[in-house]
């Protein structure tokens, strides 16, 4: 329905290149009647699409006898294990036809584009960086993590939209508290659990003894358990709406983040410097969580199995609680806490002046004047 005012918006504008997401297919022949360049971007981590890219190919879950018994993702430079259950159904329909007609369109369109910019950073993931390059063969730029182009209290405060709480009153309640001592759970915005599994969520967190700040959506809070707020209230807060997570995560008192693993999420925790507590729940999130927990080692899962996307459940309190402890308080916490600073100073580096990104971001400037210079 776009098409038409936006191709009359390049006629206009007359832009050098056309930046677009991944589900925005139909911009790659807008781009190629101007003879421009378009650029896709997924919005994920080159390990996913390595993960994804290779299912793909050689479709390993064919190999297993039930939904339950582990595959390993075949030629990744790390021994990656899934499960039927955390990957996409529609990626194992056994025909292409099986694909919707948008992940169809997507492929294709990905395929017949420039190149792919990536919010990421070499240091992160070196080995699929180059294996992306290689193996799926297609142009690409890392020039991340855009967060860190946030720099002061309001940048990070509002990244995404307007804060539900205070950032001061929020910063005041994380001032009063240890170093390392608090636990933030945030699930993005479309995560989507059943009532009963908020609940086990409540009492996990309750069980595990750690100070913590839980993001509820609005209108998602007539399931706590009864008592839960009265008898967290010394050691909790509760922000009910949109939260400023950047601002959150930088703060020294943040030792742990339960997090869904989308990318957006996973990223601002890296560059933070914050081990995870790893729950992926659909899309690619089951692949971020396999980069957070075996190729990073900087945290812990829950035991989340099942891809998907509407009233997830199936966690229980027990195994909430666990992996909280795990990632804040076992012998192996240091080993987590300090793996994550490594790579929060990874992050910095690669986005100032002579960094991988930086680099990444003038190499992707130069080849779209090389291309403008040649289509002209």
């Amino acid at each position: 329905m776009m098409k038409d005012e936006f191709e009359q918006l390049i006629e206009e504008c007359s832009p050098n290149c056309l930046v677009s997401d991944m589900f925005l297919p139909w911009t790659t022949d807008s781009a190629a009647k101007f003879n421009i360049p378009r650029i896709v971007f997924h919005g994920t981590s080159y390990f996913a699409l390595c993960v994804v890219d290779s299912i793909r190919r050689h479709k390993p879950f064919k190999n297993v006898s039930s939904d339950t018994e582990t595959f390993v993702v075949p030629d990744l430079p790390h021994e990656i294990k899934l499960t039927r259950t955390q990957y996409s159904p529609s990626e194992q329909s056994d025909e292409e036809t099986g694909m919707t007609p948008m992940i169809k369109a997507v492929r294709e369109s990905d395929a017949k584009s420039y190149g792919v910019i990536f919010n990421s950073f070499y240091e992160l993931e070196s080995d699929y960086v180059e294996h992306y390059t290689k193996v799926v063969g297609i142009k690409n730029w890392a020039i991340g993590p855009l967060s860190l182009c946030n720099r002061d209290i309001e940048d990070k405060a509002e990244r995404g939209r307007k804060s539900s709480i205070d950032e001061h009153e929020c910063l005041k309640w994380l001032d009063s508290k240890k170093s390392s001592s608090i636990v933030y759970v945030c699930f993005g915005s479309t995560a989507d659990f059943t009532t009963a599994q908020m609940q086990e969520l409540a009492m996990g967190l309750e069980a595990s003894g750690q100070d913590f700040i839980w993001v509820i959506r609005t209108g998602n809070e007539d399931w706590l358990p009864e008592g839960f707020e009265e008898r967290t209230k010394e050691n909790g807060l509760i922000i009910r709406g949109w939260a400023p997570q950047v601002l959150i995560l930088d703060h020294e008192a943040i030792g742990a983040f339960v997090t869904h693993c989308g990318w957006n999420s996973t990223l601002e925790g890296i560059s933070a410097g914050v081990p995870m507590v790893t729950w992926p729940i659909f899309a690619e999130q089951f692949c971020n969580e396999k980069l957070v927990t075996e190729v990073m080692r900087t945290g812990a899962g829950v035991g989340s199995m099942q891809w998907k996307r509407t009233a997830s459940e199936g966690v229980k309190r027990e195994a909430i609680a666990k992996a909280i402890k795990r990632v804040m308080a076992s012998e192996e916490a240091e080993g987590f806490r300090s793996r994550a600073k490594e790579y929060k100073e990874m992050a910095k580096q690669a986005i100032e002046e002579g960094g991988s990104s930086y680099n990444g971001w003038a190499a992707l400037l130069q080849d779209i004047s090389s291309y403008s210079s040649t289509a002209h």
